[in-house]
């Protein structure tokens, strides 16, 4: 690092001049990021992934990423029945046929079914499976309501659609469009508030300036990879929210530092190459671990998760090249100048920070008590953690769509009329195994209903197709489990290819995802374990920061587990109801990014203990000199981070929030109960075996060992020195 920063000073106009060149076409190209990322939501491999790609390919409609049907609802004036108004709907019916050729659509008057009426028969609904899915401009119920509208001038009857899809929406919330360039700005603003505080002077600019050439760089990667791989179209949410919060937050650890060598009267070149040397290393350390935590979705066969964790490597990794190089030269140069005025200044520690490090030293036991408990009570709710998606309660609170299912909810139709399960048929049987299917469907607890009908649409060549409506929603583990047991009433059933819908799409998620996920955890751990004894030089502190990095993740999980799937929160702050489920793919990436993330502020607030420990050879002097250098600094930068995912939150779509909300309560936890508290009392009360590293893992390390408390490492005597004789070509010897 001291080499890096040597030479960064020495030709720091050519670095400003590059970073500036990667700035400006990252602009101009940035743009058109969104239209190259890819929504690929496949599972290779896993059954009801392969069954939707089949009835895609043999019908036309439907498949993976369009397994839940738009539902369209007419009803009719009290006094009258739907079978009474026969002439008026079919028409209209007919007419969505033909606005999505190619479509697939079931009613009361085409399937001759009672179960699409309510008790009523007042109501009627009718499944619509589109095409395919293919951009996130896809919403084939806004092609279906000119004919709708034009009904209900026409008539009497009452028309909507509704569906998953379309409550996804979030069709009569306040909420407009997501914007994330606004959302951004919203992120950027909150943390020049907080540069402003910790600094108070204009150097406040500088972690925004490298924030912005780290985003719009990374922008231009990841344009370029989208050439030579798919990206998910979740990273640009997450290089330009978490990525504006890494980035400020290696700048800030960086520039505290140099300001820090300067208060204590070095020259700028060499506060420069000080603050690189200790400040920078400990930066390259902790985009060490959210890279190999990111890894973690790499190793798990699903191409969204797989492109989310390369997108996402590339966030740490960028805006550690970005703060090595156009930082110190930016410092090396301006940095002097712009940071005026000098009212705050870095040449002693925090007093707050020092008192409360020394209340934390002299209470160790009570305080490591308090926050382990603190923490396993908001882990607890982990253990009835539930998988799948939002219920629909909580997509919407308002609107036509909100409003029409629950007239059928009202009407007696089951809530699983919105996640319907397909059984794909096929061979010289099929049209009989459909008679089978159906009745072995209806015979299984937790079905409403089941239907096959006998057109062209639902019986092609040698396939046909059933739907089968649960009697609940199978959005999440726990309803998802009659996947199975339609499975097994199948089983005997001549030419049944498998099941496709919401239901089997999460089974797929469990048996793809989460039972390998014990696996990937342990080589993450491991790995940053290895990476940790190699900046900390010791043994016990990288083991004690992956454990309390888990256990630190856990909590968060069941304090989103809280908040969302119980409700504990989401109503008052959001106006939504209880999930009732956690979307598959959030723990994932709230584990990938939260592991690497805290794990910052961990290698912040050792790598300083270490020093100070190097420095006076006292464990509880290092605690608290290290924590009232640092604990201003972290409790900043989480901040940052913090209204980060708050601006994230302001996205419209209930997934989005739960990401942003559990990274947000993460980082809180972690910043708070974690590094202000249980850090300081376990280094605290470890004493010296902190500091412990032996030799048979410091040798590989090249390391030098340090010997546990009581034994001293065996000193090798001094070399000899020669006997000095005379000699003729004089004294003393050459």
């Amino acid at each position: 690092m001291e080499r890096l920063a040597h030479f960064v000073l020495l030709h720091r106009r050519l670095v400003i001049l590059a970073w500036a060149l990667m700035f400006v076409i990252g602009g101009m190209t940035a743009a058109k990021v969104p239209d190259r990322l890819n929504i690929d939501f496949s599972l290779p491999g896993q059954q009801g992934y392969e069954t939707s790609k089949d009835v895609l390919e043999r019908f036309g409609n439907g498949g993976p990423t369009s397994n839940t049907p738009i539902i369209v609802t007419a009803t009719v004036p009290e006094g009258q029945s739907i079978p009474d108004r026969a002439a008026d709907i079919e028409p209209v019916l007919a007419k969505l046929g033909e606005i999505i050729p190619g479509g697939r659509i079931a009613d009361y008057f085409s399937a001759d079914e009672d179960l699409f009426l309510t008790e009523d028969r007042r109501t009627m609904f009718a499944y619509v499976y589109p095409e395919e899915f293919t951009s996130f401009d896809y919403a084939p119920w806004e092609d279906l309501q000119p004919p709708l509208d034009e009904a209900m001038e026409n008539t009497d009857i009452d028309w909507a659609t509704t569906g998953y899809g379309k409550l996804s929406e979030g069709e009569g919330d306040e909420e407009g469009e997501s914007s994330l360039f606004i959302e951004t700005m919203i992120g950027g603003l909150g943390a020049l508030a907080v540069l402003l505080f910790l600094f108070a002077s204009l150097l406040a600019f500088i972690p925004l300036l490298i924030a912005a050439v780290s985003i719009l760089t990374t922008f231009l990667v990841v344009l370029l990879a989208t050439y030579v791989m798919d990206v998910s179209f979740v990273v640009q949410f997450l290089i330009a929210l978490v990525g504006l919060g890494v980035a400020i937050d290696y700048s800030l650890l960086v520039v505290n530092r140099w300001r820090e060598e300067r208060a204590h009267g070095r020259d700028n070149h060499d506060a420069v190459v000080i603050a690189m040397k200790y400040a920078g290393h400990a930066v390259v350390a902790s985009a060490g671990t959210v890279a190999i935590s990111l890894c973690a979705l790499l190793v798990i066969p699903v191409p969204l998760l797989r492109s989310m964790g390369i997108g996402g490597m590339l966030i740490p990794l960028i805006s550690t090249l970005v703060v090595c190089t156009l930082l110190p030269a930016v410092l090396g140069g301006i940095g002097p100048r712009v940071d005026w005025p000098k009212i705050r200044h870095e040449d002693k520690p925090s007093r707050g920070w020092s008192a409360w490090a020394r209340g934390i030293v002299r209470s160790r036991w009570l305080a490591a008590g308090l926050a382990t408990l603190a923490l396993a009570l908001l882990t607890a709710p982990i253990f009835g953690i539930k998988i799948g998606q939002a219920r629909t309660e909580s997509l919407a609170n308002g609107g036509t769509a909100y409003e029409a299912l629950r007239t059928l909810h009202a009407g007696g139709v089951a809530p699983g009329v919105v996640s319907p399960i397909e059984v794909l048929i096929t061979g010289p049987e099929a049209n009989e195994s459909a008679g089978k299917v159906v009745a072995a469907a209806e015979a299984t607890p937790g079905v409403y209903a089941a239907f096959a009908p006998a057109n062209e649409q639902w019986r092609t060549g040698d396939s046909v197709l059933v739907d089968v409506i649960p009697t609940a929603e199978t959005v999440d583990t726990t309803e998802a489990g009659i996947v199975d047991r339609l499975a097994a009433n199948f089983a005997d059933i001549p030419g049944v290819v498998g099941l496709s819908g919401s239901g089997p799409t999460i089974q797929d998620y469990i048996d793809a995802v989460y039972k390998n996920f014990p696996y990937s955890l342990a080589l993450i751990a491991l790995v940053t374990f290895i990476l940790l004894v190699r900046t900390f030089r010791s043994i016990l502190l990288p083991l004690k920061a992956v454990v309390l990095n888990i256990f630190s993740v856990a909590a968060t999980f069941g304090a989103t587990v809280l908040f969302w799937q119980h409700g504990h929160g989401s109503e008052q702050i959001f106006d939504i109801e209880a999930t009732g489920a956690i979307t598959f793919w959030v723990p994932l990436v709230i584990f990938a990014f939260l592991f690497g993330l805290s794990m910052d502020y961990e290698v912040f607030i050792l790598a300083r203990m270490r020093e100070e420990y190097d420095r006076t050879g006292h464990t509880d002097t290092a605690v608290i000199e290290g924590l009232a250098r640092t604990g201003r600094l972290v409790t900043g930068a989480a901040l940052i981070l913090f209204l980060a995912f708050v601006a994230l939150a302001a996205s419209p779509g209930t997934e989005i929030k739960v990401l942003a909300t559990g990274l947000g309560i993460g980082i809180l936890l972690d910043a708070t109960i974690v590094r202000a508290v249980l850090v300081p009392a376990l280094v605290s009360l470890f004493g010296d075996w902190n500091w412990w590293l032996p030799a048979w893992i410091a040798k590989p390390l090249r390391l030098e060992p340090h010997p546990r408390p009581g034994k001293t490492l065996p000193v090798a005597p001094p070399p000899e020195e020669p006997e000095l004789v005379p000699t003729t070509t004089g004294w003393p010897p050459a």
